[in-house]
C-alpha cells in the first residue's frame, strides 16, 4: 500500500490521508464513512483524516487502511481523485524525530576521505527542513556548496523502546525515499554537521510511504540519484555499513523512537562535493532519485 499525505487543488482544502491505486487517491477517511453510512459494514477504529493523528498510531491505523481496501474492492467508492487533481506534501508532516545516519555506505566513506565507523554517525534534522515531492528545494545564499544525498527513509509505525535487532522490523511502518540535502561548507566547517544538513527547505521526502506489507525486505534495493538526467548515484541497500534492523535497535535503546519518526539511512558515493572537480548544486537543477520498490522522488532547486 502507498500512503499518501495529499490536498486537493482548490482554495481553503485541507491535507488528508490517503493512498494511491492505479495513480488516483483515494480518501481513506471519507472512503470508511461512506462504507459505513451505505453498507453499513463495520469498523474497528475510525481512520484519520489528520496525517498528524494517522501517523501517532501509524501502525494500527494502516492495519485498518488494508482491510478497508480489501472492503472497497467489493463496494467501491466515490471519495476517489485523478492524480492531478491533487498536490502530494511529505508523507508525515511532523515527525518528531528525524534521525540521520551519516557515513553508512563503505564506497562513500572512502570518497569522502574517512574511516569506516564502529558504530553508526547518528546526527538530526528537523521539521523546517521537510519538502515533499512537489516541492522546491531551497537554495541558501549561506551556502555555495549545496549537495545531494539519495537516501532510503524509515518511517517508525509504533513506539520502539530498547528493541532487539531480530523484532526491529516489526516497529516500521513503512518506506520511503529522502533527499538528504547538505552544505557541505557549512557541515564541513565544524565538528558538528547539524548547520549544515537543516537549512530551510532542503530534504525532500516522498512521493508516499509504502508500507511493510508492500515492501517487507528494505535489504536488497537499487539505489540510484540523477542530476538533469545524469547518473550520479548507483548502489544498493545491501551494501550498507549498518542495515536496518541493526539501526533501529542501536538508535532504540538510546532514544525512545515513537510512530511517524523517520530514519534516514545514509547515502552512497557519487555525491558532487568528491566528484574532481565538485559538481554542486545550483538553482535550475532538477535532482531525481531512484529507490526500487518505492518509486521516483524530483525536485528543483532555487534560489532563496
Amino acid at each position: 500500500m502507498k500512503l499518501v499525505h495529499y490536498q486537493l487543488k482548490h482554495p481553503y482544502a485541507q491535507s488528508r490521508i490517503g493512498v494511491v491505486e492505479d495513480n488516483k487517491v483515494i480518501d481513506l477517511h471519507a472512503a470508511q464513512q461512506e462504507l459505513i453510512d451505505q453498507h453499513k459494514i463495520l469498523a474497528d477504529s475510525i481512520i484519520p483524516a489528520d496525517p498528524n493523528a494517522f501517523y501517532q498510531q501509524a501502525n494500527i491505523h494502516i492495519k485498518h487502511a488494508e482491510n478497508l481496501l480489501e472492503q472497497i474492492k467489493h463496494y467501491s467508492t466515490t471519495h476517489v481523485f485523478e492524480r492531478d487533481e491533487v498536490v502530494l506534501h511529505t508523507p508525515n508532516p511532523t515527525p518528531s524525530k528525524i534521525i540521520c545516519i551519516g557515513t553508512n555506505y563503505r564506497d562513500h566513506v572512502k570518497e569522502m576521505g574517512g574511516e569506516l565507523p564502529e558504530y553508526p554517525v547518528l546526527f538530526s534534522k528537523f521539521n523546517n527542513a521537510l519538502i515533499g515531492p512537489e516541492d522546491k528545494i531551497h537554495k541558501s545564499e549561506a551556502t555555495d556548496k549545496l549537495d545531494y544525498e539519495v537516501e532510503l527513509a524509515v518511517v517508525i509505525g509504533e513506539k520502539a523502546t530498547k528493541v532487539a535487532k531480530e523484532e526491529a522490523l516489526n516497529y516500521v511502518a513503512g518506506y520511503t525515499i529522502g533527499n538528504d540535502i547538505s552544505a557541505r561548507d557549512l557541515q564541513k566547517r565544524t565538528p558538528q554537521w547539524l548547520q549544515g544538513k537543516s537549512l530551510d527547505h532542503t530534504t525532500p521526502v516522498g512521493p508516499w510511504l509504502v508500507t511493510t506489507s508492500a515492501l517487507n525486505d528494505p535489504s536488497h534495493l537499487a539505489i540510484k540519484s540523477y542530476v538533469n538526467g545524469e547518473l550520479r548515484q548507483s548502489s544498493n541497500t545491501e551494501h550498507l555499513i549498518f542495515d536496518i534492523p541493526y539501526l533501529i535497535s542501536f538508535i532504540s535503546n538510546l532514544i525512545t523512537l515513537d510512530p511517524g519518526d523517520i530514519i534516514l539511512t545514509g547515502t552512497p558515493d557519487g555525491v558532487g562535493f568528491a566528484m574532481n572537480p565538485p559538481k554542486m548544486l545550483q538553482p535550475g537543477d532538477v535532482v531525481t532519485l531512484e529507490i526500487d520498490q518505492i518509486g521516483t522522488l524530483e525536485n528543483k532547486v532555487i534560489k532563496k
